[in-house]
């Protein structure tokens, strides 16, 4: 299988909005029309803190991902989170989420980035499996932590 990738650009925004509002709703995530693209927006124009990638054909993608950008000095440098990643559930199952995973994280690599995190859910077994397919490890002594501002 080889899946297309391609970095968004703002010709892209209404597609993304529309992948995100599904995720956000399997997910229960609450946010708005104006919060995803209030997130999206400045990715789409070049923003230095993330990019956001669609996967499939170009004129029907099946599904995006939005990684952002941190430093860390643990990892020597910049940093990459897969901030979501979505793939349309009629196609999921296919390997196109560990392949795209592994894409993105060549590109970011080449580009000097030293680490992708990413976060699941503990008892959610299927999607780390996916996870750990494309390289991801559990970090047994780590667990992510938020306060919302």
């Amino acid at each position: 299988m080889s899946t297309a990738i391609h970095l968004a650009t703002p010709e892209n925004l209404d597609v993304l909005l529309a992948l995100a509002e599904r995720l956000h709703g399997e997910m229960g995530i609450a946010s708005d029309d104006g919060m995803r693209r209030a997130g999206i927006t400045p990715l789409l124009a070049g923003s230095p803190h993330g990019a956001a990638y669609l996967f499939g054909p170009a004129r029907a993608p099946v599904g995006y991902a939005v990684i952002t950008f941190g430093w860390s000095l643990e990892f020597g440098g910049m940093e990459s989170f897969v901030d979501e990643i979505y793939i349309r559930p009629s196609v999921r199952k296919r390997g196109i989420g560990t392949e795209t995973l592994i894409a993105i994280g060549r590109a970011l690599q080449g580009a000097g980035v030293a680490a992708m995190h990413l976060e699941v859910k503990r008892d959610d077994a299927p999607t780390q499996r996916l996870y750990e397919k494309a390289g991801f490890a559990l970090r047994d002594q780590y667990c992510l932590m938020t306060r919302r501002l």
